[in-house]
């Protein structure tokens, strides 16, 4: 099999030597050239035709947005990851990236102690990126065959099929996905909604607030102590796992820093477990395109109960990972693609419900005080 191409573009020449070592080092990659700003990687692309980019967010001349931006006009879905920071400054910039068509991100190596240490911190994140992104699996054959086998105990059927929670993982291509489910989402939505998009802090604030201002229903970055209320949807803060319990007026937010799952902290899978235990059968699931299979444990304890869960399909992921998982297992009652899954949502959240022609959240779009 041809290695895969890379073409590597940063202005610095530190990094362009850094992630020219990394990609040299695995058996499945090349590197294809380098380039030092966007202009210069755009007159390059032609030339030594990659199969994937990776693209500082900050260069001279033409910085990383201006080159997606350029590069989407021609190159439509060649994969490009961005290289970030892990600074406000740099999460915007990613943000405004991946908005423009990047199709995923890499933060560079901050207090990790020494060089060694951080080469090894960005080969662990980008290598199985740029395999995932070009469609390689080959790391993903170690992952055990028990891991796609169907869940342990039989699945059950829920006897009213009403819902009373929706609980959403996302990873690889999180960000455009939500971008495109959660403004169809109606303001009246009857249930509360708590999501785990894999990122870093900063970055999770970021997208809670873009979302928020193109959403019907409230969107915001959880904070310990929430109560959970329809109209509203609470993503996970970066570096800290999200879950539910009890409370007077159903469920609240909790936050730890507990041993990361998945290697992802917050993980999907310590969230949907909690929601299982407070609403068992009220459970809507929903795995959107990611790597990995953060998720499957999770999606096996709502199957167990009798919840219900949708998957996204292969087509419309960025990469078939975490939905692709779920998939396999047999455990997804519906695997659609990303265009049909707010219409899919709304329908099993208003089943069983009456509907006012005029109903509206009273903490939908304007009325929520925290915004």
């Amino acid at each position: 099999m041809p290695k895969l191409r890379v073409l590597i573009v940063d202005d610095s020449v530190v990094i362009r030597r850094l992630v020219s070592d990394i990609i040299t080092a695995d058996p499945d990659l090349e590197v294809a050239g380098v380039a030092a700003n966007g202009r210069i990687a755009l007159d390059r692309i032609p030339q030594v035709n990659p199969d994937i980019i990776t693209l500082d967010v900050e260069m001279p001349e033409m910085d990383g947005v201006a080159a997606v931006k350029e590069l989407r006009k021609k190159h439509t879905r060649l994969p490009v990851i961005m290289f970030s920071t892990l600074t406000e400054r740099g999460a915007v910039t990613t943000m405004d990236a991946l908005a423009a068509g990047a199709s995923d991100y890499v933060t560079k190596p901050a207090n990790v102690g020494s060089a060694i240490a951080g080469m090894a911190r960005v080969r662990d994140d980008l290598i199985p990126k740029i395999k995932a992104l070009c469609g390689l699996r080959s790391f993903e054959h170690r992952v055990p065959s028990s891991a796609l086998a169907h869940p342990s105990k039989p699945r059950i059927q829920s006897a009213s099929g009403r819902i009373e929670v929706l609980a959403i993982g996302v990873s690889t291509g999180g960000p455009s996905a939500l971008a495109e489910l959660l403004p169809e989402i109606p303001g009246d939505f009857p249930v509360p909604i708590v999501i785990v998009q894999h990122m870093p802090p900063v970055f999770t604030r970021l997208l809670a607030d873009r979302l928020n201002a193109n959403s019907q229903i409230f969107v915001r970055e959880s904070s310990a102590g929430e109560d959970i209320t329809a109209g509203g949807a609470w993503i996970a803060p970066g570096d800290h796992h999200m879950i539910l319990e009890k409370s007077a007026g159903g469920a609240r937010i909790r936050l730890n820093q507990e041993p990361a799952e998945n290697s992802c902290r917050p993980a999907v899978d310590p969230l949907f477990r909690s929601v299982v235990q407070i609403y068992g059968a009220a459970t809507l699931g929903v795995i959107l395109t990611g790597m990995g299979r953060d998720g499957l444990k999770g999606c096996e304890k709502i199957a167990e109960v009798g919840g219900q869960i949708l998957a996204q399909d292969e087509a419309s992921s960025v990469v078939w990972g975490m939905p692709g998982f779920v998939a396999r297992a047999g455990l997804a009652d519906k695997i659609l693609p990303l265009s049909q899954i707010a219409g899919e949502i709304t329908r099993r959240a208003w089943s069983g419900r009456v509907r006012s022609p005029m109903a509206k959240s009273p903490m939908g779009t304007h009325g929520y005080l925290g915004r």
